[in-house]
């Protein structure tokens, strides 16, 4: 970790190690492309023969409550911002325009704001957000990821289909 002074702005950057990275995504089941730049990390992720779609969920629909009382990660639907994390998640399309239920592409921004802290105000390192990565893998596979909002992030798993006007 390298603290970067830009100006009057100062900047934490975070060494992540993309073989790291990739191989935390090989252990909880997926399949990792990663893309690395001066600035982020991106990964496509997949999962093979999952059989259900990946656990990221509707938390304003009222039929995932189970879900949303269990998740520990919130996805901003608007942005992909994956809340109080360095991460952002976007939905995949097949060549129809469909979204994917077993992929997601995930950016890791590598320059966080010197402020920059974890829910319990815990400061953020490497081996922090590996463990992290970690746990949010794992949620879109066992406990599930509330999404919250609409816009450019569409759910996966849950009621996905949109309520229209009733006859």
């Amino acid at each position: 970790m390298q603290v970067l002074q830009a100006g009057h702005h100062k900047l934490i950057l975070l060494e992540i190690d993309p073989s790291t990275v990739l191989a935390l995504a090989q252990e909880a089941g997926f399949s990792a492309k990663l893309k690395e730049s001066a600035r982020s990390i991106v990964l496509d992720l997949t999962v093979e023969n999952l059989g259900s779609p990946l656990l990221l969920f509707d938390a304003a629909d009222p039929a995932n409550l189970g879900w949303f009382s269990r998740c520990q990660f919130y996805v901003n639907g608007r942005t992909g911002e994956v809340m109080q994390t360095p991460m952002a998640v976007a939905n995949k399309r097949d060549r129809q325009g469909r979204n994917q239920s077993n992929s997601l592409r995930m950016r890791i921004t590598k320059e966080l704001p010197a402020t920059f802290r974890l829910p319990g105000k815990q400061p953020m390192t490497e081996q922090v957000f590996y463990a992290m990565l970690n746990n949010f893998l794992q949620a879109l596979l066992r406990t599930g990821v509330g999404v919250c909002g609409s816009g450019s992030v569409q759910p996966l798993a849950g009621r996905t289909e949109t309520a229209g006007p009733r006859n």
